[in-house]
Protein backbone atom coordinates (compact mmCIF):
# COMPACT_ATOMS: atom_id res chain seq x y z
CA UNK A 1 0.00 0.00 0.00
CA UNK A 2 1.59 3.42 -0.83
CA UNK A 3 0.26 6.76 -0.97
CA UNK A 4 1.32 10.40 -1.09
CA UNK A 5 0.87 13.20 1.52
CA UNK A 6 0.02 16.54 0.71
CA UNK A 7 3.00 18.83 0.24
CA UNK A 8 4.07 20.41 3.48
CA UNK A 9 3.22 23.69 2.26
CA UNK A 10 3.93 26.12 5.58
CA UNK A 11 7.80 24.46 5.42
CA UNK A 12 8.28 24.21 1.87
CA UNK A 13 8.19 27.99 1.81
CA UNK A 14 10.93 28.48 4.21
CA UNK A 15 12.92 26.09 1.52
CA UNK A 16 10.98 28.08 -1.22
CA UNK A 17 12.76 31.44 -0.32
CA UNK A 18 16.00 29.78 0.86
CA UNK A 19 16.27 28.32 -2.65
CA UNK A 20 15.45 31.37 -4.74
CA UNK A 21 18.51 33.04 -2.95
CA UNK A 22 21.07 30.21 -3.47
CA UNK A 23 21.47 30.17 -7.20
CA UNK A 24 22.33 33.90 -8.22
CA UNK A 25 24.85 34.86 -10.94
CA UNK A 26 28.42 35.03 -10.30
CA UNK A 27 27.25 33.32 -6.90
CA UNK A 28 30.23 30.13 -5.50
CA UNK A 29 26.85 28.12 -4.34
CA UNK A 30 25.42 28.58 -1.11
CA UNK A 31 24.44 26.42 1.55
CA UNK A 32 21.19 26.76 3.61
CA UNK A 33 20.46 24.43 6.78
CA UNK A 34 16.44 24.50 7.05
CA UNK A 35 13.67 21.35 9.07
CA UNK A 36 10.35 20.96 9.20
CA UNK A 37 7.93 18.65 11.48
CA UNK A 38 6.73 15.50 9.89
CA UNK A 39 3.85 13.28 10.90
CA UNK A 40 4.77 9.68 11.96
CA UNK A 41 4.64 6.71 9.77
CA UNK A 42 6.31 4.10 7.35
CA UNK A 43 8.59 6.42 5.51
CA UNK A 44 9.20 5.32 2.10
CA UNK A 45 11.00 8.11 0.54
CA UNK A 46 11.78 11.60 0.39
CA UNK A 47 10.36 13.50 -2.62
CA UNK A 48 12.34 16.53 -3.79
CA UNK A 49 11.12 19.33 -6.43
CA UNK A 50 13.26 22.21 -7.90
CA UNK A 51 11.77 24.62 -10.55
CA UNK A 52 12.91 27.51 -11.76
CA UNK A 53 13.96 29.18 -14.56
CA UNK A 54 17.29 29.96 -16.45
CA UNK A 55 18.50 33.26 -18.15
CA UNK A 56 20.01 31.27 -21.11
CA UNK A 57 20.70 27.88 -22.32
CA UNK A 58 24.45 27.70 -21.83
CA UNK A 59 24.34 28.60 -18.02
CA UNK A 60 23.98 24.70 -17.62
CA UNK A 61 25.28 21.83 -19.58
CA UNK A 62 24.16 19.02 -17.96
CA UNK A 63 21.14 18.04 -15.68
CA UNK A 64 20.18 19.97 -12.96
CA UNK A 65 21.70 17.28 -10.35
CA UNK A 66 24.84 19.67 -11.17
CA UNK A 67 23.55 22.44 -9.22
CA UNK A 68 23.50 20.22 -6.00
CA UNK A 69 27.09 20.42 -4.29
CA UNK A 70 25.52 18.50 -1.34
CA UNK A 71 22.73 16.94 0.26
CA UNK A 72 22.41 15.95 4.18
CA UNK A 73 19.09 14.77 5.45
CA UNK A 74 18.37 14.04 9.07
CA UNK A 75 15.78 12.11 10.61
CA UNK A 76 14.63 13.05 14.31
CA UNK A 77 19.00 12.96 14.90
CA UNK A 78 19.82 10.39 12.51
CA UNK A 79 22.17 11.20 9.40
CA UNK A 80 20.77 8.84 6.89
CA UNK A 81 21.14 10.48 3.60
CA UNK A 82 25.44 12.38 3.13
CA UNK A 83 26.11 12.91 -0.74
CA UNK A 84 28.50 15.19 -1.94
CA UNK A 85 29.48 16.09 -5.79
CA UNK A 86 32.87 15.81 -5.84
CA UNK A 87 33.98 18.06 -9.34
CA UNK A 88 30.64 18.71 -10.94
CA UNK A 89 29.85 22.10 -11.60
CA UNK A 90 27.36 24.17 -14.03
CA UNK A 91 29.99 23.89 -17.03
CA UNK A 92 30.39 20.24 -16.34
CA UNK A 93 28.77 17.82 -19.50
CA UNK A 94 27.52 14.42 -18.87
CA UNK A 95 25.24 13.07 -16.75
CA UNK A 96 25.72 14.31 -13.03
CA UNK A 97 27.23 12.69 -10.54
CA UNK A 98 24.06 13.45 -8.45
CA UNK A 99 21.76 11.77 -11.27
CA UNK A 100 24.33 8.70 -11.63
CA UNK A 101 24.27 8.24 -8.32
CA UNK A 102 20.73 8.43 -7.79
CA UNK A 103 19.42 6.22 -10.69
CA UNK A 104 21.41 3.37 -9.75
CA UNK A 105 19.52 2.89 -6.29
CA UNK A 106 16.12 2.58 -8.58
CA UNK A 107 15.52 3.93 -12.43
CA UNK A 108 13.75 7.42 -11.60
CA UNK A 109 14.94 8.17 -8.55
CA UNK A 110 16.54 11.27 -10.41
CA UNK A 111 14.35 13.00 -13.68
CA UNK A 112 14.04 15.91 -15.18
CA UNK A 113 11.47 17.68 -17.50
CA UNK A 114 13.39 18.43 -20.61
CA UNK A 115 10.54 20.27 -22.83
CA UNK A 116 12.12 23.71 -22.28
CA UNK A 117 16.47 24.77 -23.19
CA UNK A 118 15.55 27.14 -20.06
CA UNK A 119 12.49 26.38 -17.53
CA UNK A 120 13.77 23.67 -15.57
CA UNK A 121 11.78 20.65 -13.43
CA UNK A 122 13.37 18.68 -11.48
CA UNK A 123 12.88 15.69 -9.28
CA UNK A 124 14.74 13.56 -6.67
CA UNK A 125 13.27 10.59 -4.89
CA UNK A 126 15.37 9.82 -1.77
CA UNK A 127 15.27 6.33 -0.36
CA UNK A 128 14.54 6.75 3.86
CA UNK A 129 12.78 3.38 5.19
CA UNK A 130 12.40 4.69 7.91
CA UNK A 131 8.70 3.67 10.47
CA UNK A 132 9.07 7.01 12.54
CA UNK A 133 6.88 7.10 15.59
CA UNK A 134 2.86 8.11 16.01
CA UNK A 135 3.06 12.23 16.46
CA UNK A 136 5.21 14.83 14.92
CA UNK A 137 9.02 13.73 14.16
CA UNK A 138 11.43 16.38 12.81
CA UNK A 139 13.40 16.51 9.68
CA UNK A 140 16.29 18.45 9.01
CA UNK A 141 18.57 19.20 6.19
CA UNK A 142 21.39 21.21 4.53
CA UNK A 143 22.07 21.71 0.73
CA UNK A 144 24.63 23.19 -0.93
CA UNK A 145 23.98 24.42 -4.59
CA UNK A 146 26.57 25.00 -7.18
CA UNK A 147 26.66 28.07 -9.22
CA UNK A 148 24.61 28.58 -12.61
CA UNK A 149 26.39 30.38 -15.48
CA UNK A 150 23.24 33.30 -14.71
CA UNK A 151 20.19 34.14 -13.24
CA UNK A 152 17.61 31.66 -11.82
CA UNK A 153 14.37 33.22 -11.81
CA UNK A 154 10.82 32.21 -10.31
CA UNK A 155 12.98 29.27 -7.94
CA UNK A 156 11.21 26.86 -5.82
CA UNK A 157 11.93 23.67 -3.56
CA UNK A 158 8.86 21.47 -2.69
CA UNK A 159 9.59 18.52 0.13
CA UNK A 160 7.61 15.61 -0.34
CA UNK A 161 6.83 12.23 1.91
CA UNK A 162 5.86 9.21 0.54
CA UNK A 163 4.56 6.79 2.96
CA UNK A 164 4.59 3.18 2.37
CA UNK A 165 4.20 0.29 4.76
CA UNK A 166 5.31 -2.37 1.78
CA UNK A 167 8.36 -0.85 1.52
CA UNK A 168 11.45 -3.69 2.17
CA UNK A 169 14.69 -1.53 2.71
CA UNK A 170 16.11 0.88 5.53
CA UNK A 171 18.44 3.01 3.06
CA UNK A 172 21.84 4.63 5.12
CA UNK A 173 24.04 7.06 2.85
CA UNK A 174 27.21 7.20 4.65
CA UNK A 175 29.62 9.99 4.87
CA UNK A 176 32.04 9.76 1.95
CA UNK A 177 35.48 8.36 2.40
CA UNK A 178 38.28 10.74 0.82
CA UNK A 179 41.42 9.70 -0.91
CA UNK A 180 44.33 11.43 -2.85
CA UNK A 181 45.38 9.09 -5.31
CA UNK A 182 49.12 8.43 -6.38
CA UNK A 183 48.13 7.94 -9.68
CA UNK A 184 50.67 8.37 -12.75
CA UNK A 185 51.40 7.62 -16.52
CA UNK A 186 50.82 3.44 -16.71
CA UNK A 187 48.70 3.36 -13.77
CA UNK A 188 49.67 3.07 -9.70
CA UNK A 189 47.36 0.47 -7.41
CA UNK A 190 46.70 1.58 -3.94
CA UNK A 191 44.81 -0.17 -1.19
CA UNK A 192 41.94 1.91 0.37
CA UNK A 193 39.35 1.20 2.83
CA UNK A 194 35.92 2.94 2.58
CA UNK A 195 34.95 3.55 6.25
CA UNK A 196 30.92 2.62 6.89
CA UNK A 197 28.87 3.85 9.81
CA UNK A 198 29.45 1.26 12.62
CA UNK A 199 26.11 2.11 14.26
CA UNK A 200 24.20 1.06 11.20
CA UNK A 201 23.27 -2.31 10.89
CA UNK A 202 22.80 -3.93 7.45
CA UNK A 203 24.83 -4.64 4.26
CA UNK A 204 26.71 -2.94 1.50
CA UNK A 205 24.18 -2.71 -1.65
CA UNK A 206 26.72 -0.70 -3.51
CA UNK A 207 29.47 2.43 -3.51
CA UNK A 208 29.58 5.40 -5.21
CA UNK A 209 33.14 6.07 -6.34
CA UNK A 210 33.67 10.03 -7.71
CA UNK A 211 36.93 11.14 -9.32
CA UNK A 212 38.65 14.58 -9.07
CA UNK A 213 37.55 15.60 -12.25
CA UNK A 214 34.90 14.56 -15.33
CA UNK A 215 37.69 11.97 -16.67
CA UNK A 216 37.99 8.34 -15.70
CA UNK A 217 41.62 8.39 -14.55
CA UNK A 218 40.77 5.66 -12.25
CA UNK A 219 41.10 2.55 -14.85
CA UNK A 220 40.26 -0.64 -12.64
CA UNK A 221 39.03 -1.33 -8.96
CA UNK A 222 38.87 -4.60 -6.99
CA UNK A 223 36.77 -5.38 -3.97
CA UNK A 224 39.58 -7.30 -2.35
CA UNK A 225 37.41 -10.24 -0.52
CA UNK A 226 35.36 -10.90 -3.28
CA UNK A 227 38.01 -11.05 -6.24
CA UNK A 228 41.41 -11.74 -6.79
CA UNK A 229 41.71 -10.16 -9.78
CA UNK A 230 40.97 -5.90 -10.51
CA UNK A 231 37.83 -5.11 -12.31
CA UNK A 232 38.23 -2.30 -15.45
CA UNK A 233 35.64 0.23 -15.28
CA UNK A 234 34.15 -0.64 -18.37
CA UNK A 235 33.42 -4.04 -16.83
CA UNK A 236 32.06 -2.28 -14.08
CA UNK A 237 29.78 -0.24 -15.66
CA UNK A 238 28.92 -3.38 -17.94
CA UNK A 239 27.77 -5.16 -14.55
CA UNK A 240 26.02 -2.01 -13.29
CA UNK A 241 23.92 -2.17 -16.31
CA UNK A 242 25.15 0.86 -17.77
CA UNK A 243 26.76 -0.17 -21.41
CA UNK A 244 23.21 -0.49 -22.46
CA UNK A 245 22.81 3.10 -22.89
CA UNK A 246 21.67 2.53 -19.22
CA UNK A 247 22.49 6.68 -18.10
CA UNK A 248 19.67 8.70 -18.92
CA UNK A 249 19.84 12.40 -18.41
CA UNK A 250 18.47 15.91 -19.00
CA UNK A 251 20.65 18.13 -21.29
CA UNK A 252 18.57 21.99 -21.96
CA UNK A 253 20.83 22.26 -25.16
CA UNK A 254 18.56 19.07 -26.29
CA UNK A 255 15.16 20.11 -25.07
CA UNK A 256 12.15 19.67 -27.28
CA UNK A 257 8.54 20.77 -27.00
CA UNK A 258 7.38 17.17 -25.66
CA UNK A 259 10.68 16.73 -23.74
CA UNK A 260 14.05 14.47 -24.76
CA UNK A 261 16.27 12.57 -22.61
CA UNK A 262 20.25 12.12 -23.88
CA UNK A 263 21.35 8.30 -23.24
CA UNK A 264 24.76 7.31 -22.09
CA UNK A 265 27.15 4.24 -21.50
CA UNK A 266 29.35 6.34 -19.16
CA UNK A 267 29.45 9.48 -17.22
CA UNK A 268 33.07 10.25 -17.02
CA UNK A 269 34.90 10.58 -13.03
CA UNK A 270 31.49 8.73 -11.73
CA UNK A 271 31.19 5.02 -10.83
CA UNK A 272 28.68 3.26 -9.14
CA UNK A 273 29.83 -0.49 -8.01
CA UNK A 274 27.25 -2.89 -7.22
CA UNK A 275 27.99 -4.89 -4.15
CA UNK A 276 25.13 -7.49 -3.89
CA UNK A 277 24.83 -6.85 -0.69
CA UNK A 278 27.31 -7.41 1.04
CA UNK A 279 28.03 -8.36 4.73
CA UNK A 280 29.79 -5.75 6.88
CA UNK A 281 32.09 -7.93 8.71
CA UNK A 282 34.36 -5.46 8.05
CA UNK A 283 34.89 -1.72 6.58
CA UNK A 284 34.91 -2.31 2.66
CA UNK A 285 38.37 -2.88 1.66
CA UNK A 286 39.46 -1.89 -2.36
CA UNK A 287 42.36 -1.80 -4.69
CA UNK A 288 42.11 0.72 -7.18
CA UNK A 289 44.94 2.12 -10.32
CA UNK A 290 44.90 5.51 -11.21
CA UNK A 291 46.76 7.31 -13.87
CA UNK A 292 46.86 10.59 -12.24
CA UNK A 293 46.81 11.91 -9.01
CA UNK A 294 42.98 12.87 -7.87
CA UNK A 295 41.24 13.34 -4.85
CA UNK A 296 38.61 10.78 -5.02
CA UNK A 297 35.38 10.21 -2.84
CA UNK A 298 33.36 6.66 -2.03
CA UNK A 299 29.97 7.01 -1.16
CA UNK A 300 28.71 3.67 0.67
CA UNK A 301 24.62 2.78 0.16
CA UNK A 302 23.61 0.85 3.30
CA UNK A 303 20.44 -1.30 3.53
CA UNK A 304 18.40 -3.56 5.93
CA UNK A 305 15.64 -5.21 6.23
CA UNK A 306 12.52 -3.46 6.99
CA UNK A 307 8.55 -4.11 7.36
CA UNK A 308 6.68 -0.82 7.24
CA UNK A 309 3.78 -0.30 9.89
CA UNK A 310 0.15 0.35 8.10
CA UNK A 311 -1.29 3.16 9.07
CA UNK A 312 -5.15 3.76 10.50
CA UNK A 313 -7.41 5.24 8.11
CA UNK A 314 -7.83 4.79 4.63
CA UNK A 315 -5.17 3.60 2.24
CA UNK A 316 -4.80 2.40 -1.13
CA UNK A 317 -4.81 -1.69 -1.24
CA UNK A 318 -2.25 -2.24 -4.07
CA UNK A 319 1.51 -2.92 -2.22
CA UNK A 320 4.27 -1.45 -3.86
CA UNK A 321 7.28 -3.70 -2.46
CA UNK A 322 10.23 -0.92 -2.26
CA UNK A 323 14.13 -2.12 -2.29
CA UNK A 324 17.30 -0.28 -3.07
CA UNK A 325 18.66 -4.07 -3.28
CA UNK A 326 16.33 -5.66 -5.74
CA UNK A 327 16.56 -2.11 -7.81
CA UNK A 328 20.24 -2.46 -8.06
CA UNK A 329 20.08 -6.00 -8.70
CA UNK A 330 17.74 -5.23 -11.54
CA UNK A 331 19.69 -2.55 -12.87
CA UNK A 332 22.52 -4.65 -13.41
CA UNK A 333 23.05 -7.09 -15.99
CA UNK A 334 24.53 -9.61 -13.49
CA UNK A 335 21.54 -11.58 -13.58
CA UNK A 336 20.58 -11.67 -17.47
Amino acid sequence: MAGLLPRLTGDSLLSYFAFAAGITVGSAGNTFNRGFNVPGGAVSELIIRIQGTMNAVGDLASDMGSVIAGLRVVLNGETFFDFRNNFGTNATTGASATSVFMNAMGAGRSQEVNSSTTVRDYFIRVPVGRNISAGISRLEYTIQYSALGGAFTGASIEWWMNYNPAMENSVTIGAATSFLSAGAAGGVTQQIVVRVPQNVPGVLAGVMIQGGSAADTMTSARVISQSDYSIDTDMWRMLGGNLRNGIMFAQPAAAVANGLLTFSQKSLGNLFVPLFNLSLQDDLRMQITTTAAETFTFTPVIVSGIAGKPAPGAVQTQAVPVSVSKAILAESDAQA
